[in-house]
């Protein structure tokens, strides 16, 4: 089977609970976008409020906890071209950096369960990974759209 994704738990206990449901999202995302045939895959860190807090800091000059970050390893043109020469290479998209905490906090306040926040956080990051942002309004909306197919298709509702 294909590497979609390499789950590492910094300061926070083991969860394969957690780590099924982020590569079936993972596979979810790149399913939708046609990279299943790509030698792509998501490199994922679950950690406490406080290490990525010091990433945060660090990487972004944000000195507060914030429930995920993403570090993109290609430009949006730079995937596409990638995916269309049927790269034959293994390769990390990107990396996630996701507060377990901060997750169940936000799933607490949003009303709905850890599985479903967490999962909004894999394909928010994800889609950050793939050059999409949300500063604009209409690429709000967009990213919004795409995010919402993924979770729908999971059924993996609010």
């Amino acid at each position: 089977m294909k590497k979609i994704a390499e789950i590492d738990f910094l300061d926070v206990k083991e969860n394969r609970t957690q780590e099924r449901l982020i590569k079936k999202v993972i596979r979810q995302c790149f399913e939708i976008e046609n990279m299943l045939n790509t030698k792509f895959y998501v490199s994922v860190t679950l950690t406490t409020p406080e290490i990525i807090r010091r990433y945060n800091k660090e990487y972004r000059n944000i000195d507060k906890e914030t429930d995920v970050l993403s570090f993109p390893m290609f430009e949006k043109d730079e995937i596409t071209e990638l995916i269309k020469s049927k790269m034959d290479f293994e390769d990390v998209l990107g990396d996630m950096i996701i507060s377990v905490e901060k997750v169940k906090k936000q799933a607490e306040e949003f009303g709905h369960s850890f599985e479903r926040e967490l999962s909004y956080m894999v394909v928010h990051s994800f889609y950050h990974l793939m050059g999409e942002d949300h500063i604009k309004e209409q690429d709000k909306k967009n990213m919004r759209k795409k995010e919402e197919t993924v979770l729908n298709n999971l059924n993996i509702k609010r």
